[in-house]
């Protein structure tokens, strides 16, 4: 079994590639709890990634986010 590699995926309103940010595994539960209140009241939040690099991101500007883990493979969204 691979370790799990969690990353915050941020789909813009204006459309395009999603952003994807590795993230530390610490600062998972965290952000998690978090996520939606971001995008509900449109905050600017600085996010730490895994290389410990530090990105302020407007959700305001963001569509949909949510974590993701970049090992798994054939994503497919609405199936079981």
């Amino acid at each position: 079994m691979s370790d799990e590699k969690p990353a915050l995926v941020l789909h813009l309103a204006t459309g395009g590639e999603p952003l994807m940010f590795a993230l530390p595994p610490e600062d998972v539960e965290e952000l998690e709890k978090e996520l939606h209140l971001l995008l509900e009241h449109g905050s600017v939040q600085t996010v730490k990634t895994k290389e410990g690099a530090k990105v302020s991101v407007n959700f305001s500007r963001v569509a949909v986010a949510y974590i993701d883990d970049l090992q798994r493979k054939n994503k497919v969204f609405g199936l079981r």
